[in-house]
């Protein structure tokens, strides 16, 4: 699996402002209920609940908020560059400014598994994260994270 099986270039935003977790939690909720056509609350209160068991905020400025859902039958990314870092309760205490929301099947298994493992994998490489913490625009973002050269986004 590669973040491309998983992230779409419209599904990329550059600059996302948030005042707090709750907000940001609810924006990209929002975002990704109009991408897949569902509830948005449905994704924000898997989001939350998920959120209570642990921070995603995996460390190095990165968050990766994720659920599953019913209705999902195959794993949705969603990558935002925050304009201001901001408190994500994360595991080194260190403010966020990348988030990927992944939204997975229920009964997927290992392949749950297997996206978060690979998003994870990806942020967290310093490479990847210069590039996207200097990506100029949506698509300078998606270049940065995607198997695809940027003349193919």
């Amino acid at each position: 699996m590669t973040i491309d099986d998983i992230l779409a270039p419209a599904d990329v935003v550059h600059g996302l402002r948030a005042s707090g977790k709750t907000a940001l939690l609810e924006d990209l909720a929002q975002r990704a209920a109009r991408s897949l056509d569902l509830d948005a609350g449905t994704i924000l209160g898997a989001l939350v609940r998920r959120e209570g068991l642990g921070s995603t905020g995996v460390g190095d400025g990165v968050a990766l908020p994720h659920a599953r859902l019913e209705t999902m039958r195959k794993p949705f990314g969603l990558l935002a560059r925050l304009r201001e870092p901001l408190d994500f309760d994360a595991v080194d205490e260190q403010p966020v400014d990348l988030v990927f929301l992944l939204l997975l099947p229920i009964g997927e298994g290992g392949g749950h598994l297997n996206a978060l493992a690979c998003v994870a994998r990806k942020l967290r490489d310093p490479e990847t994260a210069t590039g996207l913490r200097g990506a100029r625009d949506a698509a300078g973002l998606y270049a940065s994270v995607s198997a695809r050269s940027p003349s193919n986004v």
